[in-house]
């Protein structure tokens, strides 16, 4: 009773802190540019012997993108469901085609939503189709075709975001399993074709269950085997963009760019929907004035 009195005591003075406590948007964030970045440390627990690598052009702070593209991602990929390096399935052609669509499109999905989270602006991907499309661009060999200089006259982008699944594996061993899943690309700018920054690299999703007597390793086989479900995967497929995307310098040059571009928007907003009664006020004729100004006679 004493113990529930006292937590109870607790918990009204931290409801009551939180009530009282005023806490203003807009302050400074912690570990903005590595959190969701896995250590070596991280790599140890986690049994991880992927690596990333990003590249980044000397000159991309004062070139850096505005508004980027993220381009159609390709597979070479067997394109088949492949464990341990070996194809449990065999697809016909047409099927290989739209597994390896679906596997670049998720890689490419990640890619523009955490792309979107920083100071840039994403274009959506949709619409990014729909134009080369017209252009009558379907496929790899056609796209590689075009200058870069083109696709942002198209696009209305600053840089264009090419990309490639470079794993997309499973592996199990009995208390083993992992997914791997690796890419590669590049972000060009639109402008001159510079290469602002190259990536590639890959991320492991390793589950290790432990076991000594038959019967658990018995058990624990079948739940390593759970581990190569479709939700790990798409796990995977995040972290790797995740901490491609984080690897990008930050620019403060964009931030500045976006935020005034913003109050630029907010303040015309303003006018556009001022009262007429205010634009007189303020010096400013009304439609209605003007037009009778010009309409009387001299």
């Amino acid at each position: 009773m004493l113990s529930a009195f006292l937590a109870g005591l607790a918990g009204c003075s931290t409801v009551s802190q939180r009530v009282e406590e005023r806490r203003p948007f807009f302050q400074p964030e912690y570990e903005l540019t590595s959190h969701g970045r896995k250590t070596q440390f991280d790599r140890i627990v986690e049994l991880d012997p992927g690596g990333l690598h990003v590249k980044v052009a000397s000159d991309y702070q004062s070139n850096a993108p505005l508004r980027v593209a993220v381009l159609p991602f390709t597979d070479r990929g067997s394109a088949n469901f492949v464990v341990d390096k070996i194809p449990l399935t065999y697809r016909d052609q047409q099927q290989r085609a739209s597994w390896a669509w679906t596997d670049a499109q998720r890689l490419r999905r990640s890619m523009v939503g955490y792309l979107s989270g920083r100071e840039f602006y994403v274009l959506n991907p949709i619409g990014i189709d729909a134009v080369l499309r017209s252009h009558g661009i379907t496929d790899e060999a056609e796209l590689e075709k075009v200058a870069p200089q083109k696709l942002g006259s198209w696009l209305g982008a600053d840089a264009v975001v090419y990309g490639e699944v470079a794993h997309y594996e499973a592996y199990y061993l009995a208390l083993v399993s992992a997914w791997q899943v690796g890419i590669r690309g590049r972000i060009v700018s639109t402008y001159n074709g510079e290469q602002l920054i190259d990536f590639n690299g890959s991320r492991y999703s390793v589950n290790v269950m432990p076991a000594l007597t038959p019967a658990d390793i018995l058990i624990n086989s079948a739940a390593s085997l759970l581990q190569l479900r479709d939700v790990v995967l798409a796990r995977s497929e995040e972290e790797v963009c995740r901490e491609l995307v984080l690897r990008i310098p930050v620019s403060e040059n964009l931030r500045l760019q976006i935020a005034q571009q913003a109050l630029e928007t907010d303040a015309g907003n303003q006018n556009s929907t001022m009262p007429v009664s205010m634009m007189a006020t303020r010096g400013e004729a009304s439609p209605e004035s003007q037009h009778a100004r010009i309409e009387m006679p001299r």
